[in-house]
C-alpha cells in the first residue's frame, strides 16, 4: 500500500500561525483531488479540527457540497490533554494508523506551541515540516540565536535542535537516506515592508545553509483570512456559488498567495483555477 504523505505544521512558539496554515495546506489539496485526513494534536484548543467541524455545519445549513477531510477518532481533547504521556502518544498512533490504514494521499498534522512529546513524536513522522513564523525576531529567536550587538548569527536554537532530532531518529528508523523536508515561511506579513526585515531575511538565509531548511512565502495579515474561519472556508473554497462574504480584489490575491504558498510545498495544482467575479 502505498504510504501517504505526511505533513507537519511546527513551531514551538504559539500565536505564529500554524493552524492557519494548515487549514488552507488542507483545503488546498481537497480542492486538488486529494484525499487527506487531519490530526489536531493542540489537545485543547483544537483550532484545525474545530474549523472543519463548522465547515460540515455550514454546507448543511446552506445545501453546497464541499470536500472534507477524514479525522481520526483520537476521544475528548481536553480529558486527554490531561492523560499521561503514554496515553496522548498512544492515542495519536492509533489515529495515524486509522489514517494511514485508508489508504489516504495526505496525513497533516498540526501540533501545539511547545515542546511536548506528542508534538515529538508527530515530528519523527513527518515527510515535510512546515513552519511558519512572524517577521520578527522574537520568533527567529526559536530557530537560531544571535549576537545581541552585532546581530550576527551564532547558532541554531531550540527549534532547529528539535528537528534535528526528528531528522535523526527517522534516518534510525527508515535508513540513512530517509530525509524529512522542511519549510520555514514567514507569516501575517504587514502589507507595509518592515524595518527589520532585510536584517531577518539575512539571519535567516545564513541559517537555512547551516541547518537545512528551505525559506518559502507565507501569507500576508488579512482580515479575509480571519473572517472566513467561522464558516469553516478558506479562500480556496470561495466560487462564484459559495461566497459567505462579498468577493474581492483581495480575495482573489490571497487565493494566489495559496498558490505559492502550495508550489513552494511542492504541491503542484493545489487550487481551483475557477474564476471568481469580483463584487463591484
Amino acid at each position: 500500500m502505498t504510504q501517504p504523505h505526511v505533513i507537519v505544521l511546527g513551531n514551538e512558539k504559539g500565536g505564529a500561525g500554524k493552524s492557519t496554515l494548515a487549514i488552507h495546506i488542507v483545503t488546498g489539496l481537497l480542492h486538488a483531488g486529494r484525499s487527506v485526513a487531519i490530526i489536531d494534536l493542540d489537545l485543547r484548543q483544537r483550532s484545525m479540527q474545530r474549523f472543519f467541524t463548522n465547515r460540515a455545519s455550514w454546507l448543511t445549513a446552506n445545501g453546497h457540497d464541499l470536500p472534507q477531510p477524514m479525522i481520526p477518532d483520537m476521544g475528548d481533547g481536553k480529558a486527554l490533554a490531561k492523560a499521561p504521556v503514554e496515553d496522548q502518544i498512544a492515542a495519536f498512533d492509533r489515529a495515524f494508523d486509522e489514517a494511514a490504514a485508508a489508504g489516504v494521499d495526505c496525513i497533516l498534522i498540526d501540533t501545539p506551541g511547545g515542546d511536548t512529546a506528542v508534538s515529538n513524536a508527530a515530528h519523527a513522522r513527518a515527510d515535510q515540516i512546515v513552519t511558519p513564523m512572524n517577521d520578527s525576531f522574537v520568533d527567529f529567536d526559536l530557530l537560531g540565536e544571535v549576537d545581541p550587538v552585532s546581530l550576527e548569527l551564532l547558532k541554531p536554537s531550540i527549534y532547529s535542535e528539535s528537528v534535528w532530532e526528528a531528522r535523526k531518529h527517522r534516518a534510525i528508523a527508515q535508513g540513512r537516506h530517509a530525509t524529512i523536508d522542511w519549510l520555514v515561511v514567514t507569516n501575517r506579513l504587514q502589507v507595509a515592508e518592515a524595518r527589520n526585515r532585510k536584517r531577518l531575511e539575512e539571519r535567516m538565509t545564513k541559517l537555512a545553509k547551516r541547518v537545512g531548511f528551505r525559506v518559502g512565502p507565507g501569507l500576508r495579515d488579512r482580515v479575509i483570512y480571519r473572517e472566513l474561519f467561522p464558516f469553516g472556508l478558506t479562500v480556496a473554497d470561495l466560487s462564484n456559488e459559495v461566497r459567505p462574504v462579498a468577493v474581492s480584489l483581495a480575495h482573489v490575491a490571497a487565493r494566489q498567495e495559496m498558490r505559492n504558498l502550495m508550489k513552494a510545498m511542492g504541491l503542484e495544482q493545489a487550487l481551483s483555477d475557477q474564476p471568481l467575479d469580483v463584487a463591484a
